[in-house]
């Protein structure tokens, strides 16, 4: 009997990671969904996490807790600083000082411990906010240090970082995920979605997310409060 590989998927409960599950889940894998209660706003992007991986048939779903609100810098951490409701030049308040790397890190620590080499995560260098560890720069560099700081570069067969909406715009997401059987209605985008996981539709996030479904002709199951 052949066994799936396996591979831990970064599932923060937002559009971009439940599309990336599905790919995973379409070539093939055994899914082990790893998301992250780093500080943020709301947790209802964790909840919705629960919502899309038992959807999506991952055989674990970890929540992995950290307090980046000790970091601090930004917007999403840091509710003394406000979350932008217009466009911005440069990288802009939101952005977390360092998370993609300690998300990855985290992923690859449960990844040595499951039996994973491959790793999904959702970064996009499209339409995207301009975050620095979104960029296929972050990501090549990322999977260098995996592969020469833990067992399975040295002895095993080696770590690989598969992005596969790196080059891919909203709207090209957006129809991938719907052709995969993606429940978009799980998902929560918003930088600051309310307890029930409704979306402001001003924040980048949500200007982003309206445009790529409007751009695909496909609807979008968002709620606003």
């Amino acid at each position: 009997m052949t066994v799936a590989r396996r591979a831990v998927v970064l599932l923060s409960g937002g559009l971009d990671s439940a599309t990336v599950m599905a790919i995973a889940r379409s070539e093939g894998y055994e899914l082990y969904a790893i998301s992250v209660a780093y500080g943020q706003r709301h947790m209802a992007e964790i909840k919705a996490s629960a919502d899309v991986a038992r959807s999506l048939g991952a055989r674990r779903h970890q929540v992995m807790h950290v307090n980046l609100n000790d970091v601090g810098g930004s917007a999403l951490t840091d509710t003394s600083i406000d979350v932008p409701e217009t466009p911005s030049e440069g990288i802009p308040v939101t952005y977390v000082p360092a998370r993609n790397t300690l998300f990855l890190s985290l992923a690859l620590g449960w990844a040595e411990v499951v039996g994973a080499t491959d790793i999904f995560i959702g970064v996009n260098a499209v339409d995207y906010s301009g975050y620095p560890d979104c960029r296929p720069e972050f990501v090549a560099a990322f999977e260098r240090l995996a592969n020469v700081a833990t067992r399975v570069g040295i002895e095993g067969g080696g770590i690989q970082i598969h992005t596969p909406l790196i080059d891919l715009s909203k709207a090209d997401i957006v129809r991938i995920g719907t052709q995969l059987g993606v429940d978009y209605a799980q998902t929560v985008s918003c930088y600051q979605a309310d307890d029930q996981g409704r979306a402001c539709g001003r924040c980048d996030s949500c200007r982003l997310r309206r445009a790529g479904f409007e751009s695909a002709g496909i609807t979008d199951p968002t709620r606003y409060y």
